[in-house]
């Protein structure tokens, strides 16, 4: 069997740009979100992943739009696994060049979550490579590009873009996801998150899924791994970061990292670290 490999790292002329280069046989990506969008490329092999409440796959050429904070999983559909590039930009960054482009109907969205489009397939392989090889000008210009084709031919307005409904979110979901964030070390029990909203635990369990997509404690295990991170960033050790976030030990944030960020704390500090761009 083929050995895995992945490089997880910073884009080094683009604030708020990380990137993925993976090869997995036998990885197998936990239900998470991501607060960016993903864009991916599958250069080799099949992808499939849940997103939303469907089954998608994605082979050779396809590439995957996944928009902000929508659960997905990821694992490969076939025995030989599956080979891509990821972009993560920050929401901020597809924003601004949407505003270069005059776009007027709130925070794109990508409706089709695989499509194969040659075109836009070759300017996301190219914006990629070329921030791999380091070269600041021409993985700027391309990452601007790329995102300019995704834009004008696969984005549209959010659902629900123009109109004044509430949000779906009942204000019970909306109190633990709040309190959450403050309790990473030392969460409260799903009885003690029943009484606070004064439903019964099996009607919050439900509800809470239905909203988030996962269960509280799941939950909870992704916003870990994303305060991990930004501790990672400040070149915290990853056994200090796992006892701040209330992980039981490294090996405990270990797996639940991987698991989210396809790659170890370790190695995704190292890459972040070194090759930060130079102030």
């Amino acid at each position: 069997m083929a050995t895995e490999v992945a490089r997880y790292w910073q884009h080094a002329a683009v604030d708020g740009v990380d990137l993925l280069r993976a090869r997995f046989v036998t990885h197998r990506y936990g239900r998470h979100a991501h607060e960016t969008y993903t864009f991916g490329l599958i250069e080799a092999g099949v992808e499939e992943f849940d997103y939303g409440s469907t089954l998608q796959r994605a082979g050779p050429g396809g590439v995957a739009l996944l928009n902000p904070d929508v659960v997905h999983t990821g694992q490969a559909a076939t025995p030989s696994g599956w080979t891509y590039r990821v972009l993560y930009p920050e929401v901020s960054v597809v924003t601004s060049v949407a505003a270069e482009l005059g776009w007027r109907r709130g925070t794109p969205w990508f409706p089709d979550t695989v499509l194969y489009d040659p075109a836009t397939a070759a300017l996301l392989r190219q914006a990629h490579q070329a921030a791999e090889h380091g070269d600041r000008l021409a993985s700027s210009t391309l990452l601007t590009a790329a995102l300019t084709r995704l834009l004008r031919a696969h984005s549209a307005a959010p659902p629900g873009a123009g109109s004044v409904a509430p949000s779906r979110s009942p204000a019970s979901v909306r109190a633990v996801r709040d309190l959450l964030p403050q309790r990473l070390a030392d969460p409260p029990s799903l009885a003690e998150l029943a009484t606070m909203t004064g439903l019964s635990q099996f009607a919050l369990l439900r509800a809470f899924r239905r909203e988030t997509g996962m269960p509280p404690h799941a939950y909870l295990n992704q916003l870990r791994v994303r305060h991990a991170r930004r501790l990672l960033d400040r070149g915290l050790a990853p056994a200090e970061v796992a006892a701040q976030i209330g992980f039981a030990d490294q090996a405990h944030l270990t797996r639940h990292f991987k698991r989210v960020v396809g790659v170890p704390p370790a190695a995704y500090q190292r890459e972040r670290l070194t090759l930060r761009p130079a102030s």
